[in-house]
């Protein structure tokens, strides 16, 4: 990631702690601002950004980002923020980890099991509790979607109590990615129109053992099937958008971003000669994650202190973070564009769930034709292009053998 230009901070900035007992309403207010701003100023820096004194050429310091961000930093980062949410909700992960392990499949199982995915959808207490637990194992932070959701757990019908090879969850998409509208063809009121046909794919994930026979492509697999269409459809049928006032139970296609740039799960995801998960361009690098969930707390604070209440409910869209960040910025004198801009930029996928999407996507036909990939065949396919040649690896079969569900931690 190029850096153009450098994040001006306020003029008296401070770097020591300040006295949370203030007692004036001004004072107080003082004291809440030099906390965000030296947060975020902790939060860049863990990013290898640079801090610069006032000099006789500028009076306001200021912080230099690196020239890019290497996999390892991008790591570190969300490891920071992964490890604060964790540590928030340690209590409840402990009481019920037992409850997730229970779920997962002994090695030597997997190895001998002819794998057969079915989906199951979230709907009970239990079934979103374990998918939450589940969930929190991945190296990025937990992260929540507004809107249109739905939360998947795949589990392998083929061992006979059903563990769970892995998770999904699409929701409602980002409302403005200039890349993904560049791609499909979108302006402004193409793209409000035909939104409600696409999600987001914001989990896609395997859990051990099954993550090192490259479950997380068979996840991947499977979100290209007729069946998540079908689930898409019962769960909206009948429903009807407010704004436009359309039928919302048509999905046409599924957008996925990675998380280090290039992505090993969505590279060469082929199926016969058609290619499901298209790579359609990079994000321009907005948004959250470079700054820790402590600093967003603090700008939240903030903004309560100044009487600015930054909704978070449904409707309020997936980006209401940005908006947190981009008022407090605001209040404190920041550059907000180019702080929101410096985090870290990723591939972004498409996966057509029917032929001519983007016709219909565009308002040019009226009904999409989909494409007939059933879970079966999909899986076979899985199966024959990755799953047999992992399978003659020993180190992988070492590692699944290994795996016992009691060694399962978050």
């Amino acid at each position: 990631m190029k850096a153009s230009t450098e994040l001006i901070l306020p003029k008296d900035i401070t770097t020591k702690k300040v006295n949370p007992k203030a007692v004036s309403k001004k004072r107080k207010e003082t004291a809440i601002e030099e906390k965000v701003i030296n947060s975020i100023r902790r939060d860049l820096e863990r990013l290898n950004w640079k801090f610069k004194l006032p000099s006789k050429k500028n009076s306001y310091p200021t912080l230099v980002p690196p020239d890019n961000y290497d996999k390892e930093t991008i790591k570190r980062s969300m490891s920071f923020k992964r490890d604060e949410i964790i540590d928030k909700h340690k209590r409840w992960i402990d009481d019920n980890i037992e409850f997730a392990r229970k779920q997962l499949a002994i090695g030597t199982d997997v190895l001998t099991s002819d794998i057969d995915p079915i989906i199951e959808v979230c709907e009970t207490r239990q079934q979103h509790k374990l998918f939450r637990l589940l969930r929190y194992y991945w190296s990025s932070p937990y992260s929540e979607y507004v809107g249109r959701r739905i939360k998947l757990i795949i589990r392998d019908r083929a061992l006979p109590n059903k563990p769970v090879i892995g998770i999904a969850a699409l929701g409602s998409p980002i409302i403005h990615i200039p890349e993904r509208d560049d791609f499909i063809g979108w302006d402004k009121n193409t793209r409000t129109k035909n939104l409600i046909y696409t999600l987001d794919a914001y989990v896609i994930g395997a859990l051990p053992p099954y993550n090192y026979l490259l479950g997380g492509k068979l996840i991947s697999y499977i979100l290209a099937s007729n069946e998540i269409r079908e689930i898409y459809r019962k769960k909206y049928q009948g429903k009807v958008t407010l704004t436009e006032k359309r039928v919302a139970n048509k999905l046409v296609g599924i957008f996925t971003t990675s998380l280090y740039g290039n992505s090993s799960q969505y590279n060469r995801m082929k199926y016969g000669n058609e290619l499901l998960y298209i790579p359609i361009g990079q994000t321009k690098g907005f948004g959250t994650l470079h700054l820790s969930e402590e600093t967003i707390l603090l700008m939240i604070e903030l903004l309560k202190s100044k009487g600015i209440n930054v909704g978070h409910k449904f409707g309020d869209g997936p980006s209401w973070v940005m908006r947190v960040i981009r008022t407090a910025g605001d209040i404190l004198g920041f550059d907000s564009d180019f702080l929101l801009k410096h985090s870290f930029k990723r591939n972004i996928y498409f996966v057509p769930l029917a032929k001519e999407y983007k016709a219909f996507l565009n308002g040019q036909t009226k009904q999409p034709f989909f494409n007939n990939y059933t879970k079966n065949d999909l899986v076979d396919y899985w199966k024959e292009r990755w799953l047999n040649k992992r399978k003659q690896n020993i180190d992988i079969i070492d590692k699944v053998l290994e795996f016992k569900p009691e060694d399962f931690k978050i």
